[in-house]
């Protein structure tokens, strides 16, 4: 049995390795703080009680590093802020969108009543100088762009709603007789020796007229318009070699009603675009009538044989 002396000497050689194992414990918390490991806690059996560091003989070492749903043993990358996507530029407030484009009411080409009732309205106001045919042809393109002109609006020649707005707030609604005006009566000009016998179709170049004649009397008049320089109507005594009805051009496929052919393919016929252009265009060499009715009654009345004059 060990003396006295012994286990004295025993335990001051033992007290150091605990202060020793202490130290080292407690370095290696310190070196698993410095390389980033998750947190852990080393404790001497003899201070399991403590709750403080240094309060006891155990040692506590308290997390370094933040807390996470989940310990990991790779290193924690430092955080970055939540990226924020970029602002939209703003628009200045001197930027404002663009007006809706204005939508189109009538157009070249159009027909029918509302066409007519515009031409009417223009008419009131000095831009349209005929009577309304119901045909938005050049000429009614044309008055629409004055009318848009002396109004600053826009020179399109298209009635679109703002066009139409301001026509209907400066113009009154078309009476009857505005939509429909009855046909000047024009004297009829000195006939031609040759149409003062027989059944006539009496056509001045100069006064622009037919004058449909039966032994010199003057039966009905109309306006005419004839064929251009390059496409001229001839002149002369001629007779009507054949009617139709619903002619239409094989040569420049087009309508040609109430046809009645005096020379070649040259014939007295109504005309939708002199109805609406007037006399800024011309024929290829035909007598065109714009009064459809004038010319479907004259259609009923000529015969085959009937006589054509064409002078100047």
């Amino acid at each position: 049995m060990p003396s006295t002396s012994t286990r004295t000497a025993t335990r001051r050689t033992r007290r150091p390795r605990t202060a020793t194992l202490r130290v080292a414990l407690a370095t290696g918390a310190v070196l698993a703080v410095t390389v980033g490991c998750s947190a852990q806690v080393v404790t001497d059996p003899a201070g399991a009680a403590d709750d403080k560091p240094g309060t006891g003989t155990g040692v506590r070492i308290e997390p370094t590093e933040p807390a996470s749903s989940s310990p990991s043993a790779e290193p924690v990358a430092a955080s970055k802020p939540p990226a924020t996507p970029s602002a939209k530029p703003s628009k200045s407030a001197s930027e404002k969108p663009a007006p809706p484009k204005p939508k189109t009411v009538m157009a070249s080409g159009a027909e029918g009543d509302q066409v007519r009732e515009l031409q009417a309205r223009l008419r009131q106001i000095a831009h349209f100088n005929r009577a309304p045919t119901g045909y938005y042809g050049s000429v009614t393109a044309t008055a629409v762009s004055s009318f848009q002109a002396k109004r600053g609006l826009p020179l399109t020649g298209t009635t679109d709603t703002v066009t139409w707005q301001k026509l209907l707030g400066m113009t009154k609604k078309p009476t009857a007789a505005e939509l429909r005006p009855p046909a000047a009566v024009k004297p009829a000009p000195k006939p031609d020796p040759r149409c003062m016998t027989g059944r006539v179709l009496c056509i001045s170049k100069n006064s622009r007229s037919l004058s449909w004649m039966i032994d010199g009397k003057v039966l009905s008049t109309m306006d005419v318009r004839f064929g251009s320089q390059y496409t001229p109507t001839r002149e002369g005594t001629f007779k009507v070699g054949w009617k139709s009805r619903d002619h239409v051009s094989t040569l420049y496929d087009t309508p040609m009603p109430y046809a009645m052919f005096f020379s070649g393919g040259q014939a007295v016929h109504y005309s939708a675009d002199f109805a609406a252009r007037g006399y800024s265009g011309a024929s290829h060499g035909c007598v065109n009538v714009r009064d459809e009715k004038k010319i479907a009654a004259l259609f009923d009345a000529v015969r085959t044989g009937d006589k054509v004059v064409v002078y100047k």
